[in-house]
């Protein structure tokens, strides 16, 4: 693999933002298929590179792995405050598009992440079906419209998603709510059964559950540590290339 970390400017955020980047390193390039691994709300877009060994589980995939900074974001776009969901899905796609040979179309994009990056994964995924063929989130903040996760963010998270955001276009049970079946992205969802996300997590599987939407969804060991995302990120690549058929060669 080649390893990349790329300074650009966003013109939505008017900054300078950054993202490390793997590429299959052969001879003859050719369109790859990309998948976006988003991190969580303490780190940034080093910290997948620096705490897991994702360069050696996709080291013999035709992959191209982009690892995005999100900020505080939420990968949302705040109600006071910068819009990260534009960024990522207009600057951001569109420069990985513009400057690697990627596959720039739905079957050629999968998003997953961690924790903040799990929701980010999972609210992308479902709000923009056409964009992505698989999303995964590991310990995901799902419930987050509904449930605070803690009582220290809330006025950060009130900037964010206002003073209400239950049933807004930033709460993933109300996006899965109103979900076509026919247009969703292949989803899965897992979480440690010592993380104290995990009740957020089950809610999330049996509202899909109750929907009938098709999704995997699997429980641990571990809690909300970088133990248990190393090792269940190998089962998302396997998941991922299912979903972007080229089987699980490397995984």
């Amino acid at each position: 693999m080649a390893f990349c970390e790329i300074k650009f400017r966003s013109s939505t955020l008017q900054k300078c933002m950054a993202m490390n980047v793997l590429l299959p390193q052969v001879e003859t390039p050719r369109p790859y298929p990309v998948y976006y691994l988003l991190h969580g709300l303490s780190d940034d877009h080093t910290i997948w590179h620096r705490h897991t060994r994702i360069e050696w589980y996709v080291r013999e995939l035709p992959l191209i792995v982009v690892m995005p900074d999100g900020g505080r974001s939420f990968y949302c776009d705040a109600v006071d405050g910068p819009a990260y969901e534009t960024y990522l899905m207009e600057d951001l796609i569109g420069f990985v598009d513009r400057f690697f040979p990627t596959i720039a179309a739905r079957e050629g994009r999968a998003i997953g992440g961690l924790s903040m990056g799990g929701y980010g994964a999972m609210k992308l995924a479902l709000k923009f079906p056409d964009r992505f063929c698989s999303a995964v989130s590991h310990s995901g903040v799902l419930n987050l419209a509904r449930s605070l996760p803690r009582e220290d963010l809330r006025a950060e998270l009130r900037q964010l998603f206002g003073d209400d955001p239950a049933g807004g276009k930033d709460d993933v049970f109300s996006l899965a709510e109103n979900a076509n079946p026919a247009t969703l992205p292949a989803l899965r969802i897992d979480c440690g059964v010592d993380d104290g996300l995990l009740q957020h997590n089950r809610d999330f599987h049996a509202l899909l559950e109750q929907r009938g939407l098709p999704h995997e969804y699997a429980e641990f060991p571990g809690g909300h540590t970088w133990d248990y995302w190393d090792e269940h990120v190998q089962e998302a690549l396997a998941f991922h290339c299912r979903a972007l058929s080229f089987g699980q060669q490397g995984v």
